[in-house]
């Protein structure tokens, strides 16, 4: 019975009506599972209960725009501070093309910036204070910056099982921290990716079939870092159309500039090399940003340990208390005189400094007293010396992170929306923890899939 497909009139004889209406209407429990049947394809469909986690959540509230905010105003600095303020958002020697810039910058007073984003897990220090920081940075510069609230390509990723209810509930506190902690929004607008590319889909689709015709499946595979993943992974479909997707965003957004981290790089490059199979010029400017490392670093290793959602030491979150902040940067990896590797100094150097412009470092008089820095070279300088301590350092670094972040946490106190957001959303990471444990010690049967756009489950005819 479970396994073989069955007709409308199959499944209840009792009831009247067209095949049509049962199919659209009828649900029916068997065996302690949710039986209905798809309007789709005619099919059974089980919802298991355990796996729906809807019942759970806090009752819907009322929802809010993200956009509301959104009030573009015209740069009028001169070009020198505009190309600073561009020059200043990416990594050494990730600007593609330098010279593409300054064009860009000279023949448009406002122009479109793009950045998509996964809503997925908690938001870390460098999701929320650098990238605002960034966006802060491009807008003063005449940028019109696009988040691309990346729900379908979440989903695509495998991300909260595939279930686009639980990603957009993310997606929104993502939008409500960033409102929260000082980004300057009326030059901000947030698009929904699964909204968008519906309304477009004419456009949209064919120019991603065509990315994919024009390249092959070595070279998409090779973009699997955008998704955090490895070449030698296995990939499922989804993450083989991912990159091609992502690479149609950006000119579905008819995107001047590309503002995303270096383990974006090679999407992009991908774009700038479709721009070269279509003949389209002038290309996109690629602004790579920096990836700050991970509180937690293996000294006998040469490559960094990034951030990581799954390792709460790693990384400071957004919605972290002071006693999380002291505790973490307590156990950060911060040698003495040692620059390599070591993420104290770099949240010093890319938040502490860019967010506060000097840092002051609290001492005894006895330890030789405050010390105020101007710049990062000149406590760099003194760190390198050993005239600055990990242990002087550390203390001044949690008081600083704390400022940065009591604005979010009076924020998701206060407001009611966000309040009752914040809620679903730790609900959601413990659900995501706990079905990634079970998956772990039980994992499900190669012949029930997930569908992606319920939480029921289809078991094959």
């Amino acid at each position: 019975f479970f396994f073989k497909q069955k007709t409308a009139y199959e499944i209840s004889l009792g009831l009247v009506g067209s095949e049509m209406c049962i199919r659209d209407r009828y649900q029916r429990r068997v065996h302690g599972i949710m039986v209905s049947i798809s309007p789709v394809h005619g099919g059974l469909i089980f919802a298991d209960d355990k796996l729906t986690e809807e019942a759970k959540l806090p009752k819907k509230f009322g929802e809010r725009d993200p956009n509301a905010d959104f009030n573009p105003t015209l740069c009028t600095l001169p070009f020198e501070e505009r190309f600073a303020l561009m020059k200043a958002v990416a990594e050494d020697k990730e600007i593609l093309t330098e010279q593409g810039l300054i064009d860009m910058l000279k023949a448009k007073q406002q122009f479109t910036c793009y950045d998509g984003f996964e809503p997925s897990g908690r938001m870390h220090i460098a999701q929320g204070i650098f990238k605002k920081i960034n966006v802060n940075r491009v807008t003063r510069a005449g940028g019109i910056f696009v988040f691309w609230v990346a729900d379908w390509f979440a989903m695509l990723n495998h991300k909260m099982g595939g279930d686009l209810t639980k990603i957009q509930i993310l997606g929104k506190y993502f939008i409500e921290i960033w409102k929260a902690v000082g980004m300057d929004l009326r030059n901000v607008k947030f698009l929904w990716a699964s909204e968008e590319i519906n309304k477009h889909s004419a456009t949209y689709w064919p120019r991603v079939l065509d990315i994919a015709t024009k390249n092959t499946l070595a070279r998409v595979v090779k973009c699997s870092q955008i998704m955090g993943r490895k070449e030698q992974d296995t990939l499922s479909a989804s993450q083989i159309i991912y990159p091609c997707m992502q690479c149609s965003d950006i000119f579905h957004l008819k995107a001047d500039v590309c503002q995303l981290g270096v383990d974006q790089r090679k999407v992009n490059v991908l774009a700038l090399e479709y721009c070269d199979a279509i003949g389209k010029s002038p290309k996109p400017v690629i602004l790579s940003h920096h990836m700050i490392l991970g509180l937690q670093q293996d000294p006998t290793s040469e490559e960094p340990t990034k951030m990581s959602k799954s390792n709460p030491l790693a990384a400071i979150f957004m919605e972290d208390s002071a006693e999380d902040v002291q505790k973490k940067i307590g156990k950060a990896y911060c040698p003495p005189q040692i620059t390599k590797l070591n993420p104290v100094l770099e949240y010093v150097k890319y938040l502490l400094f860019p967010s506060f412009g000097e840092v002051v470092i609290e001492r005894k008089a006895e330890h030789g007293g405050n010390s105020i820095y101007k710049t990062y070279e000149d406590l760099e300088k003194d760190y390198i010396s050993g005239a600055l301590h990990p242990g002087d350092l550390k203390p001044s670094v949690v008081r600083y992170i704390n400022l940065l972040l009591e604005p979010v946490r009076e924020h998701f106190k206060k407001d009611e929306y966000a309040r009752n957001l914040l809620q679903q959303v730790l609900l959601l990471n413990e659900q995501e923890a706990a079905r990634k444990e079970a998956e772990k010690k039980h994992p499900p049967p190669k012949t029930e899939q997930q569908s992606l756009f319920t939480n029921e489950h289809i078991l094959p005819a």
